[in-house]
């Protein structure tokens, strides 16, 4: 016969388990974001990528953290980079504003992101901090802004017209000799309508990706891609580093998008997850490129940036596939971490108190409301609690809740206890 605990032992274990949690725990409105750096000191090595996810898109308090910790990063801890979870090939522009103030900020914001970002006050007001911060400092010591996403929306996926001609216009402007003319692209690519049809998203065979026109875009792809690196010493001299990285940009986004629209055209039962997991993988190479210039703050959903797997239930679907986060961890080592976010009430998007029961729940128990957590003091503190996943859900679906068995593949939570706010953060 078993016998349960005498709920004086319960209590006690209870009140460890807090104090335990309390002491894993720094109060960001007490002590600043300079916790946050104090949690990153206390890792194995310096990370060259910091992820900072966030568990439900658009939440101004969100961003507005974001700002305060990438302001930390870049005065106290030499960070001089920043890359979002936005379209890579737009973010160019931004990061011409934001290097040289060319363009008007207004124009930046509606032509240099995807995903709504544009309409996000608190990136503009980053965006207009990091051109005043570049326009106090000389060239080495500038900021960049990168996007990391590929050029895909909910619905449809671009044209690989613009980075494919202009991959093709920097190798013939130095004067490499390339398998076809530029006429020749242009007419296989045909107008940018056939490739951004939205009925192929759920219908292969609406997609353009089948046709002979595609398979022939590869093939010159595949031709044109590695003249990049064949001909490096003479390009790079010639040209310049930054243009040569550019170029670089367009044929990874040209090749991805040629292979995307060939996934969407198929109708085989894994097209869904092989283009979630193609998504995530053009993610992690432009992350990869992003090191390059790091320290730097990666702003993206938890989803893209965790180290474990993605998994998703779609209807009768059980997908699952690997995320940016795991195949940057899995390539930079200890030069990648990752700060998980996680959120207590969120009323206006449906979510109210979380599960006692819950690591969202545990949290709430403290005082404050903003939070750096160490990941790894906090697992060791409710290690002997049953604790599971949390499983309301907000409004608009997109609140994915931390896995309390996966709290050792992060290196921190942030987390924010009551998100008060008109909603999705609005201009």
């Amino acid at each position: 016969m078993t016998t349960s605990p005498p709920k004086g032992t319960e209590r006690a274990a209870s009140v460890r388990e807090a104090a335990s949690v309390r002491e894993a725990a720094a109060d960001l409105d007490a002590e600043g974001p300079g916790a946050v750096t104090r949690l990153l000191r206390s890792l194995p090595a310096r990370p060259r990528l910091l992820g900072l996810g966030e568990a439900l898109h658009d939440e101004r308090p969100v961003h507005e953290l974001r700002n305060e910790i990438f302001r930390e990063l870049v005065e106290h801890e030499g960070y001089r980079a920043f890359a979002i979870e936005s379209d890579c090939v737009a973010g160019l522009v931004v990061d011409e504003y934001v290097r040289t103030g060319a363009g008007s900020l207004d124009d930046v914001m509606r032509t240099g992101f995807s995903h709504g970002f544009w309409d996000r006050e608190a990136t503009r007001e980053l965006i207009r901090w990091m051109r005043t911060w570049n326009e106090g400092h000389p060239d080495g010591d500038r900021l960049r802004f990168f996007g990391f996403d590929a050029p895909l929306e909910m619905m449809s996926a671009a044209s690989p017209r613009h980075t494919l001609v202009a991959l093709h216009d920097y190798l013939t402007a130095a004067g490499v000799a390339v398998p076809c003319t530029r006429e020749r692209l242009l007419a296989l690519l045909g107008p940018d309508e056939r490739w951004t049809n939205e009925a192929a998203a759920l219908d292969p065979s609406q997609s353009v990706g089948n046709s002979p026109d595609v398979a022939e875009l590869r093939l010159l792809a595949d031709d044109l891609v590695p003249l990049l690196t064949v001909h490096a010493p003479r390009l790079i001299p010639a040209t310049s580093r930054e243009e040569w990285e550019r170029a670089h940009l367009y044929a990874r986004t040209a090749t991805g998008l040629l292979r995307y629209h060939t996934i969407m055209a198929d109708p085989a039962p894994d097209r869904v997850v092989r283009m979630l997991g193609l998504r995530d993988a053009m993610m992690a190479d432009n992350l990869e490129a992003v090191a390059q210039h790091g320290p730097a703050l990666v702003f993206a959903h938890n989803r893209h940036l965790q180290r474990e797997a993605s998994r998703w239930q779609l209807g009768d679907l059980a997908l699952e596939w690997w995320s940016a986060g795991a195949i940057t961890s899995a390539r930079l080592g200890t030069g990648y971490a990752f700060l998980a976010s996680a959120l207590g009430t969120v009323p206006h998007q449906g979510l109210g108190l979380p599960d006692p029961r819950t690591i969202e729940g545990v949290m709430a128990t403290l005082p404050g409301e903003r939070y750096v957590l160490d990941s790894r003091r906090l697992a060791a503190a409710v290690r002997e609690a049953e604790l599971v996943q949390r499983t309301d859900t907000a409004d608009n679906h997109g609140y994915f809740p931390l896995d309390p068995g996966e709290l050792g593949r992060t290196d921190g939570i942030i987390f924010l206890k009551n998100v008060r706010g008109p909603g999705p953060e609005a201009r």
